[in-house]
């Protein structure tokens, strides 16, 4: 019995210094720096809706008013001589026209209050089909002011908006 009684014993006390009398460390707060990747705990928050105008991507390639644009973005751009509205889509990152295969997007202006369709006018190498970018023409477009509205469409089946809003 002796054997089992030590056993016991060995058992007991290798389970106490393993595991410890200690409290469990607490959690590192520390900020990530540069040279650390940021972590679970030290990543910022995820804002409340992927669409909300708390940023600015300041003037798109076309220096026209950039929206988001499901998956891409838009960018909506007035020649006022011409009395035409182009929307240009992009990508991510707004390097690089996104060709899409849709037969026409739908531009509705806030004031004056109207709609417009947005003809697909492909670039030169876009494939048959697709385009990056789409034009309406409106006599209101030949007003000088800025404008705000929205851009909807469906693409692949899914439907996609993006508001915008010329800033002066």
């Amino acid at each position: 019995m002796r054997f089992s009684q030590w056993t016991c014993f060995g058992v007991v006390a290798a389970g106490v210094f393993l595991g410890g009398c200690n409290p469990p460390a607490a959690p590192d707060t520390k900020p990530a720096t540069a040279d650390t990747k940021p972590t679970a705990d030290t990543k910022p928050a995820p804002k409340k809706d992927d669409h909300d105008d708390d940023h600015d991507h300041g003037a798109g390639p076309h220096k026209g008013t950039i929206l988001e644009f499901g998956k891409y973005h838009g960018e909506f751009v007035v020649d006022h001589d011409t009395k035409e509205a182009t929307v240009y889509i992009l990508s991510g990152n707004l390097k690089k026209a996104v060709p899409i295969d849709v037969e026409k997007l739908l531009l509705s202006i806030d004031s004056p209050k109207f709609q417009v369709d947005l003809m697909p006018m492909p670039m030169d190498g876009e494939a048959k089909g697709s385009a990056s970018r789409f034009v309406a023409k409106h006599d209101n477009f030949g007003k000088k002011q800025e404008f705000a509205g929205t851009v909807s469409g469906e693409i692949q089946g899914k439907p996609v908006t993006g508001d915008f809003k010329e800033k002066p």
